[in-house]
């Protein structure tokens, strides 16, 4: 409070002009005063000084700082946070190390940001348990990031692929829908330049739908006859997915917030130059702060010239899905099938012997039919 500090600089003041009275010794004024004979000669001094403010508190702090960083090192330090919002003082000094030679510690660049106000400390949070596979290519996890508005009344839809492994962002396109059709023109693409994947992990929306239990698509079969395997997440398990979730949020902490772009042509163009800044400059922190690009390889698997079809055996019955209809004829009997799987070949396998049959393309069972069922139930019609 002010009358406090008054109160302390009145009685340092006081101490001094009674030593320069006289009567009283050092020692004694210091008992009476209750303080140390060293803060008394501290007091004396300062009034020696001749300077005006002498008995106000100064400050604690160092007149010099040998271990402060030199203002050109903050100054890059800065330069690079103001360039990447978005990145830590970890990321920060990976990316200084590896193109000026040196950096300052991840700490030491802590609080310059918070020194200038670039972030707030709130302290520390402990550390997730991540899980990768242990090459490239072995999972490719891809999505549709939630849709943006653009300035000339569309929405641009961006497709994301990121390599399991590598964290390496294969693909991400400014897309205008979410089909099929849209996709696998990318993907061709992308098959083109990093070979294919083994597998796809993906949610369970369009246009991967979800095996049998939600109905096959077009673009699923499309990509079983390349020889690349469909994972579907588990329903509301968005952290299945985590690579790809954490993709998003940077893109979004990166490229897309608080802006916005007023074409597909202008969104993909951000794209382009930011996902060349993430795969090859950006530090990865579940990377040891190594870039992507340094841990991904391309895929040994060219993308083929012609699609693969199913092979079956000779104890398989072989039909053909109608080309414009999704039904095949057996036993006298129309049988349906997804819809996916218009003009391809499928087969027939008993199981069980009262007239149960899977229909299979390839190795995958894509519907059932029951004979004895069917019997059953022309036989009630009959009836009635």
């Amino acid at each position: 409070m002010p009358w406090e500090e008054v109160s302390v600089m009145d009685q340092r003041k006081e101490f001094v002009r009674l030593f320069e009275h006289g009567g009283s010794s050092h020692a004694e004024l210091c008992r009476r005063f209750k303080i140390s004979r060293k803060t008394g000669h501290k007091w004396r001094e300062r009034a020696e000084s001749g300077e005006a403010s002498w008995a106000e508190d100064r400050s604690r702090r160092p007149h010099i700082s040998p271990g402060r960083t030199e203002a050109a090192v903050e100054g890059e330090v800065l330069a690079v946070r103001d360039a990447h919002p978005a990145w830590g003082a970890r990321k920060i000094a990976a990316w200084l190390e590896r193109k000026e030679g040196t950096a300052p510690a991840p700490s030491t660049i802590h609080g310059i940001l918070i020194r200038h106000g670039r972030i707030v400390d709130l302290g520390r949070t402990a550390a997730c348990k991540r899980f990768e596979h242990v090459a490239p290519n072995l999972i490719w996890q891809m999505d549709f990031k939630g849709r943006f508005a653009l300035r000339d009344r569309r929405w641009c839809h961006a497709l994301t692929v990121v390599d399991d492994h590598s964290r390496y962002a294969l693909c991400l396109a400014a897309c205008s829908n979410e089909q099929g059709e849209t996709v696998r023109r990318h993907l061709t693409r992308v098959f083109g330049l990093y070979g294919l994947p083994d597998a796809f992990l993906v949610d369970n929306g369009t246009p991967w739908g979800n095996g049998p239990e939600r109905g096959w698509t077009r673009f699923g079969v499309w990509l079983l006859k390349l020889g690349v395997e469909v994972i579907h997440a588990r329903p509301y398990h968005p952290q299945t997915r985590g690579k790809n979730e954490r993709f998003h949020r940077t893109l979004k902490a990166e490229v897309l917030a608080m802006r916005t772009f007023r074409s597909l042509v202008e969104v993909q163009s951000a794209f382009d130059r930011w996902r060349e800044l993430y795969n090859h400059e950006r530090p990865h922190e579940a990377l040891d702060l190594a870039v992507p690009a340094s841990r991904y390889r391309v895929s040994p698997r060219a993308m083929p010239r012609k699609l693969l079809e199913p092979e079956y055996q000779s104890s398989d019955i072989v039909r053909k899905v109608g080309t414009t209809k999704s039904y095949i004829s057996f036993k006298g009997t129309l049988w349906p099938v997804p819809q996916a799987f218009l003009g391809e070949r499928v087969a027939l396998r008993p199981f069980g012997d009262k007239g149960g049959y899977g229909i299979f393309f390839g190795a995958h069972e894509i519907a059932r039919l029951d004979l004895e069922a069917a019997r059953r139930r022309r036989a009630r019609d009959v009836d009635k």
